[in-house]
């Protein structure tokens, strides 16, 4: 399906990933400019790119991007158990094939790229940055899943239990949880879209895939020193989905030389379309400036290959006339 408005041509495709499954993915694309960048959006747990995050990609594409989104193996439109996340390695390698390819067009090959990840798509774009560090040009990072907030972890000794239970029942949906859509969307009218969106999911988290969203969370948590692209980091000061106080760690102690933060007195965990009208417009217009400057500043992942390139020559012309 292929359609355009407002100067943004949209089109979607489904793709098969090693293990069989058809997966869901779409794009974005001004049409009135060649895309200035490209940006791979990485959704939140339980939601879904063509939707939920269409206005997302649409502001983006009007200032110039080209955009790309896939639903994870049992999100959205994809394949796979809903809501199950049997594997967070798996979602990490469809991804970054996905991602990869698109990349590696010609047409595409000398342009700046970015990864754009919401809460759990926080953590995914982090782990494909720690799969290929010298891959990408940056990261805005939305309330990115490195600590889920301790309002909405169970006791410990109930995870403690149910880790056990994963190995049991790993599909089966009883996960205590409090209700997400409450919890991170400030705007009542935007939970009932949430709600009444046949592509998200909705029910109880099911094991396997709470112990994974935990496995990497805390993964994350110990290794942020690893980080080392260009990053800006938002935050709402009332998140209670996942935890601001990591994010200003993140910030703190992330190995990047290029890192800005960003936190947002009184905005809830849903910055991109849960609040209000005025309040988006103040994350995207810190998103696109932040965007918008790196891409004018220039081609630091060009330089770094070219420079990865004159040293090899170097060793070789060096070792040759040893």
């Amino acid at each position: 399906m292929a359609q355009e408005i407002d100067n943004v041509r949209y089109d979607e495709e489904f793709i098969l990933n090693p293990r069989g499954l058809k997966l869901f993915t779409c794009k974005w694309i001004p049409t009135t400019e060649e895309p200035k960048g490209l940006i791979f959006i990485c959704h939140g747990y339980a939601m879904e790119c063509s939707i939920t995050m269409n206005s997302t990609a649409i502001r983006l594409a009007k200032a110039g991007f080209a955009v790309y989104g896939i639903d994870y193996e049992g999100h959205g439109k994809s394949a796979g158990m809903e809501g199950y996340v049997s594997n967070m390695d798996h979602t990490i390698d469809d991804c970054s094939k996905h991602f990869t390819s698109i990349c590696e067009k010609p047409e595409n090959i000398r342009k700046m790229r970015y990864l754009l990840g919401e809460s759990m798509g926080g953590a995914v774009a982090l782990l494909l940055h720690r799969k290929n560090p010298d891959f990408w040009d940056g990261a805005v990072l939305v309330a990115p899943m490195c600590k889920i907030a301790d309002d909405m972890r169970p006791p410990p000794l109930v995870i403690s239990v149910l880790t056990k239970l994963t190995h049991v029942i790993p599909t089966w949906k009883i996960i205590p949880s409090k209700d997400i859509i409450d919890m991170a969307f400030k705007v009542p009218e935007v939970r009932e879209q949430v709600r009444k969106n046949p592509y998200c999911y909705k029910g109880r988290p099911r094991l396997k895939t709470g112990y994974e969203l935990l496995r990497v969370s805390l993964d994350l948590e110990k290794r942020l020193e690893e980080v080392s692209l260009p990053f800006l980091v938002l935050h709402g000061e009332d998140d209670r989905v996942t935890d601001k106080s990591v994010s200003k760690q993140l910030y703190t102690t992330a190995s990047s030389t290029d890192k800005t933060i960003k936190l947002y007195p009184g905005m809830w965990h849903g910055l991109l379309y849960g609040e209000t009208p005025e309040n988006i417009d103040l994350v995207f217009t810190d998103i696109i400036d932040w965007l918008e400057s790196r891409t004018e500043q220039g081609i630091s992942r060009m330089e770094r290959e070219h420079k990865h390139a004159n040293d090899d020559f170097s060793k070789s012309k060096a070792a040759l006339q040893v």
